[in-house]
């Protein structure tokens, strides 16, 4: 009898080990070196369907609460998520987009035709000074495209002038008539943008070409201070990168790489953002996590022809593009946000903080009312989006450095695929305290895992809290906007350089130690 007793706990002991090690991870703060650009929580805010006019701006005459013409209620949104920098105008818009039609006063500026989204009319009431102005109401840095697809090299030198000279020029003087005595501080320049498809349908050939003559006179006159960023490629089309590293790489600043998540992998029918099924949410997470092997694929590359990684790339638009709202525009782009996107947001986020020595940057698409946005608007009414907790969530970790680390996981299966069920980041900031976010993708189950925090010297949780949702598809509406919002989290225990805690189904939890 006490042996059978004894086998009996000696089996339960090595199922609790066994378990331990399935749902486990290690922080190695020995290599904790690189640091988590805080610009991988940049922002794209394109003239795309409601984003610009109706989200982010409605004119000094709204009755619509408003500063400026800017949306009260958005601003004060944008201004609590700590944005780094923001990406305008364009997209596909950029290059098409004739920059002086959207400056000088109001009333005198033309209308123009927005070809790629909608087809609907623009008045132009939002150009460079109200752009230049948001992002310095907002603490961020501004990243401008440039138009190279129908633009000319004049035209950009002519915007740069206007934006970031205080010579006495007749752009410059042009920007004092229009009420902006200094210039503005402009970090970033994109050479164009989707330049193998809207944005000129080029070859890489070509467009490397381009690159090195658009590129030679930003940095004149520009005065050295942008940051040219080269367009990159087209999700997993390496060949364009190796052309571009090939033939621009000291023509360049950075080199950008756009990748959509698209749930149904076909881009005809790219699956509802609401109410779709078990299937296609486990779908869209995998898809997800395709950025992790675009992201070594184009590192690879780049290293091979900068080994010293002088050249950061730059994933300047990201995230899930699903079928657009009933009943709204389809060239709009506007879409609902779930539980779901939320997930893969969080996931993007690790995979950028392990590639955190190659990337310098991520703009998610988009801010209002596009794509994967933080907010939604109604009227007078406005939604904080699950994608916009996760922002909020995370942004602890900007300008942080990374903790390497391990995760040993249980699967998530669906049919004959798996997905890792935990997906997890760390890093430690200049105070000294441990952040530390936990996904739990697995809907159907909570997970319980073991964090070892032995050499990191924590002792304590300061705070801690958990975003997750009634169902793995629910949403926040204009009727319900607090279904999916985070909440005070307190289901883990620390001791001994040991972290217990239970993440329940579809969540993230963050927590802050030190």
């Amino acid at each position: 009898m006490k042996k059978n007793l004894s086998m009996l706990v000696f089996a339960s002991l090595l199922f609790v080990s066994t378990m331990e090690a399935q749902n486990s991870m290690k922080l190695d703060f020995i290599s904790a070196e690189v640091t988590i650009n805080k610009n991988i929580y940049g922002q794209f805010a394109e003239h795309l369907g409601r984003c610009i006019y109706d989200g982010i701006w409605v004119g000094s005459e709204s009755n619509i609460p408003n500063v400026n013409g800017y949306r009260k209620d958005v601003l004060e949104a944008l201004q609590e998520l700590d944005i780094p920098v923001l990406r305008w105008p364009g997209g596909c818009f950029a290059d098409t987009y004739h920059w002086k039609d959207g400056v000088g006063p109001a009333a005198e500026r033309p209308n123009i035709k927005n070809v790629f989204w909608g087809g609907s009319i623009e008045d132009n009431s939002f150009g460079t000074n109200e752009f230049l102005n948001l992002c310095e109401m907002l603490g961020c840095d501004a990243y401008i495209s440039a138009n190279v697809g129908s633009g000319t090299v004049e035209e950009m030198v002519d915007w740069i002038t206007y934006m970031t000279s205080d010579e006495d020029l007749p752009m410059v003087n042009w920007r004092r008539e229009n009420g902006r005595e200094k210039p503005w501080n402009v970090k970033f320049l994109g050479i164009g943008n989707e330049s193998w498809g809207c944005g000129g349908d080029m070859r890489p050939e070509f467009y490397a070409d381009l690159l090195r003559q658009y590129s030679l006179y930003a940095n004149l006159y520009g005065q050295n201070k942008l940051k040219r960023i080269g367009c990159g490629a087209n999700g997993a089309d390496y060949n364009w990168t190796e052309v571009l590293m090939d033939r621009a790489r000291r023509n360049m600043d950075a080199l950008s790489v756009h990748y959509y998540t698209i749930a149904t992998g076909n881009w005809g029918d790219k699956s509802s953002a609401t109410g779709f099924n078990e299937d296609l949410y486990f779908k869209g997470l995998k898809e997800a996590m395709r950025m992790d092997d675009i992201l070594t694929k184009h590192s690879a590359i780049m290293d091979k022809h900068d080994p010293s990684k002088r050249v950061p790339l730059m994933v300047d638009e990201w995230g899930i593009w699903t079928n657009v709202e009933p009943g709204t525009e389809p060239g709009f782009l506007y879409q609902q946000n779930s539980m779901r996107d939320a997930l893969i947001a969080a996931i993007s986020f690790n995979i950028f903080h392990e590639h955190a020595e190659r990337v310098q940057m991520a703009n998610i698409a988009q801010t209002v009312n596009v794509l994967q946005a933080m907010l939604l608007t109604n009227d007078k009414q406005i939604i904080k989006t699950p994608t916009y907790h996760v922002f909020n969530m995370y942004k602890v970790h900007q300008d942080a450095t990374f903790i390497p680390s391990t995760v040993n996981s249980e699967e998530y299966k669906m049919g004959d695929q798996t997905l890792p069920s935990i997906t997890a980041t760390a890093s430690k900031n200049k105070d000294s305290k441990v952040n530390l976010s936990l996904s739990n993708l697995n809907p159907n189950k909570s997970i319980e895992m073991i964090v070892d925090l032995t050499g990191g010297q924590v002792k304590n949780v300061n705070v801690a809290s958990v975003l997750t949702s009634p169902a793995f598809n629910s949403i926040n509406d204009f009727d319900n906007s607090n279904t999916v919002t985070p909440t005070k989290f307190s289901d883990y225990k620390i001791s001994n350089n040991q972290l217990n805690v239970k993440l329940p189904p579809h969540s993230i939890v963050c927590i802050e130690m030190q």
